[in-house]
């Protein structure tokens, strides 16, 4: 297992040889981390991160989260309890022939989440889907298309439904947020 020292990793987590966990992040009981993992992360509890998978700095992931292989997530992302990020479009246990399908018979097809966007809990991204800078999916929501920056989506499948400031409340028509005076441009 590969880790900064001034990581902290759980006596039950489990680090592959091939993986990386940087300065200070914090990686919790029972997940496997098989990709890179940035400085100053939190990883919870029954987390998963897949081989390749690049986790940015100051990431939070939450409990029971699935990141599968191929993804790609930038600095300060939040990926809420039980969000699942995808990466087969076409998934199939068996060939057409019925033989198990191996590691060469599908390909991989990661999301890509950008820049300070958060992913509510419960949350289903499909595979090749970004998700925008400050965008926010709502809990429970099932991404099939991209986000854009600051876009809010919700829902089954996901639609905008308005945007939000880089600290997460929802702006006026005017771009205006009217926590923290910022005006945003969707």
């Amino acid at each position: 297992m590969a880790y900064d020292p001034s990581a902290f990793i759980h006596p039950t987590a489990f680090v592959d040889d091939e993986a990386w966990v940087g300065a200070r992040s914090k990686v919790w009981h029972l997940t496997h981390v098989r990709g890179a993992v940035g400085e100053d992360c939190v990883i919870g509890r029954d987390v998963y991160i897949g081989a390749g998978v690049r986790l940015g700095s100051r990431c939070k992931v939450q409990n029971n989260a699935q990141v599968f292989e191929g993804a790609v997530v930038e600095d300060g992302v939040f990926i809420g309890p039980a969000a699942v990020l995808t990466n087969d479009r076409r998934p199939r246990a068996v060939t057409p022939e019925g033989e198990l399908k191996g590691a060469g018979d599908w390909e991989t097809l990661g999301c890509y989440l950008e820049t300070g966007c958060s992913i509510g809990a419960g949350a289903i991204l499909v595979p090749g889907v970004r998700v925008g800078a400050w965008a926010m999916v709502a809990a429970g929501a099932v991404v099939t298309r991209d986000v854009p920056r600051h876009a809010l989506v919700v829902g089954s499948p996901a639609r905008a439904a308005g945007y939000v400031c880089f600290c997460g409340e929802r702006v006026g028509d005017d771009g205006v947020c009217s926590k923290c005076g910022r005006t945003i441009e969707g």
